[in-house]
């Protein structure tokens, strides 16, 4: 049958809302904060036969479009050949193995498949980051980890759940080896119920448009999105385009790692490469294949939003593989920085590339880190442990029409930071500070959106502290002679002296007790443009609202302004 236009609309409306309730049921039912407050979460529609992207959730993280279509196109591989059990109506597979399809071992990925008339229809998958998975510290982002083992628990795709039964066994295996693990059965509970929340409305529209109906509307969606994402494409100029971005260190050598990058556009078609790119290094910003290309995807959906996001509009998008460099990572190179961090680095780049060619709908680099601040000790007057873990926003670049977005949400994700209130009912801490980072901006004729600059007091008890964030020493790009913005900044007080990181936006098992402070400044974003072409009275504005101090605006913008 041939589809009309209302009936594909609709469907791929339903598809969308199956995908967005499985994202709010994974949420609401959550314990950990990183996933009820944050959304540190992700939920999608994937095929039967390949595990390519049929749907995901508005509200999912980004990163997660190409990693769980990676990660279940696995899972079909290895039942296919015999290294995973066959499935059957009830099952759901967990896995967080990095070289599986995945990112670093706090994101969890469920996966279940869904049953018509005894063969699966499709498979649903979803992503959870949990606040701890074990390894050698609270919260597994381990800033000089030089394997992988260090990082925590890793798990290949295993059946959590047997018929609808919880695996108690294998439950008992994860329990054993992570923190705080009376609380992951809420978790698991969530997100379980989120897939089988997502199995009931699926299965209610196959009852009333079906099967094939819907079959024949994935299909179509599919070859729509290409069909968008080449007519896009199509209006770049020809040629190839030229970046690099670059991380702050590996959290084990103290030097920057390059990431090299060459775009070209031909046709209708875009081929990303990363040859000349740093070699794998010792420390735990690797990134697998999964999240390299994933990545690339998520930068590409930022420049065209409009097209829909499904298999189909990754076609046109030819990434080589960038094997023998720190975008390839194999076992047993340690990874936890790679979702994070080193994926808002490849983003970045092709930001600086695809500026060039398209200056008026690509912006300058926004904050890019997701600023990870891992927190674990005891509670004494709880009589428990604890693993807290801060996520933190940042500027957005300024672009062709406005500035940049001030504390905007990472990159890659649509998270947000838990607020505060809720932080300091769960854990023994105090927010003493918590506003926007002035000055941070980096100056353009857009300037850059303001970072994020918050100060965090241990309450009682002695906790160890971890991060694992990026861009303390290069701030986020600025564009078409924008200035970029201002560095992340980490500083710990112990007994009141100061400490500063050595390589500035990473450190690991930070001793620390009551009284002790951690205070971060994220990133701005970066300017576009000339900063003296912009308008002298948005810049007398900025000074007025305490943005830029009249210093900053004559030696950033060139204009004499004075505050109120």
């Amino acid at each position: 049958m041939k589809l009309d236009a209302i009936t594909l609309s609709v469907l791929q409306a339903a598809l969308q809302q199956v995908c967005d309730e499985m994202d709010l049921t994974f949420s609401r039912a959550a314990f950990s904060p990183v996933i009820a407050e944050a959304n540190d979460r992700s939920d999608g529609i994937y095929s039967a036969v390949d595990g390519s992207l049929i749907a995901q959730g508005s509200q999912g993280l980004p990163v997660f479009v190409g990693v769980m279509q990676y990660s279940t196109s696995t899972v079909i591989e290895m039942i296919t050949d015999g290294r995973c059990l066959a499935p059957e109506p009830g099952d759901i597979y967990i896995v967080n193995d990095p070289y599986l399809g995945g990112t670093h071992l706090m994101d969890v990925r469920f996966a279940m498949p869904v049953y018509r008339d005894g063969k699966i229809f499709c498979w649903l998958s979803n992503t959870g980051h949990w606040p701890d998975i074990g390894g050698s510290v609270p919260g597994g982002f381990s800033a000089s980890a030089t394997a992988v083992e260090q990082e925590g628990l890793r798990l290949p795709p295993v059946k959590l759940f047997k018929k609808g039964v919880l695996d108690r066994e294998i439950y008992a295996i994860i329990c054993s080896n992570i923190r705080v693990a009376d609380q992951r059965i809420g978790d698991i509970r969530a997100q379980a119920a989120a897939l089988l929340i997502g199995q009931d409305r699926l299965n209610g529209i196959l009852d009333r448009y079906g099967d094939e109906t819907v079959v024949e509307a994935i299909a179509e969606l599919r070859r729509r999105a290409a069909e968008q994402m080449r007519a896009n494409i199509s209006d770049i100029p020809d040629g190839t385009y030229h970046s690099k971005a670059f991380v702050d260190s590996d959290g084990v050598v103290n030097e920057p790692l390059t990431i090299a990058l060459a775009v070209e556009k031909q046709g209708d078609t875009l081929t990303f490469d990363f040859a000349g790119s740093s070699k794998p290094c010792a420390g735990p910003m690797n990134s697998v294949l999964a999240t390299t290309l994933s990545s690339v995807y998520l930068a590409m959906r930022h420049i065209f939003p409009d097209v829909p996001i499904s298999a189909g509009a990754f076609e046109p998008l030819i990434v080589k593989r960038p094997e023998g460099t720190f975008l390839d990572a194999k076992y047993p190179r340690p990874v936890s920085g790679c979702a994070a961090e080193v994926s808002q680095r490849i983003a970045e780049a092709v930001f600086a590339a695809m500026v060039q060619a398209l200056p008026d709908k690509v912006t300058a680099s926004p904050a890019g880190s997701s600023g990870n601040f891992a927190l674990g000790g005891n509670d004494p007057a709880r009589g428990r442990d604890y693993v807290m873990y801060q996520i933190s926003g940042g500027g957005y670049g300024g672009n062709a029409g406005h500035d940049g977005l001030t504390n905007g949400c990472s990159t890659i994700g649509i998270s947000k930071s838990p607020p505060v209130e809720i932080m300091e009912q769960a854990f023994p801490v105090l927010y003493r500070h918590y506003a926007l980072r002035e000055g941070s901006g980096g100056a353009g004729k857009h300037r850059g959106g303001f970072g994020l600059a918050y100060e965090v007091e241990i309450l009682r008890g002695d906790a160890r502290a971890s991060f694992v964030m990026d861009h303390g020493r290069f701030g986020p790009q600025g564009a078409l002679g924008g200035r970029d913005g201002a560095v992340n900044t980490v500083t710990v007080f112990r007994d009141g002296e100061a400490h500063v990181p050595p390589h500035l936006s990473k450190e690991q098992d930070i001793a620390l007790k009551a009284g002790d402070r951690v205070r971060v400044g994220t990133p701005g974003g970066g300017g576009y443009g000339d900063p003296r072409e912009r308008d002298p009275d948005l810049v007398a504005q900025d000074v007025r609202l305490g943005y830029y101090t009249a210093e900053q605006a004559r030696d950033m913008f060139g204009v004499t302004a004075q505050g109120t």
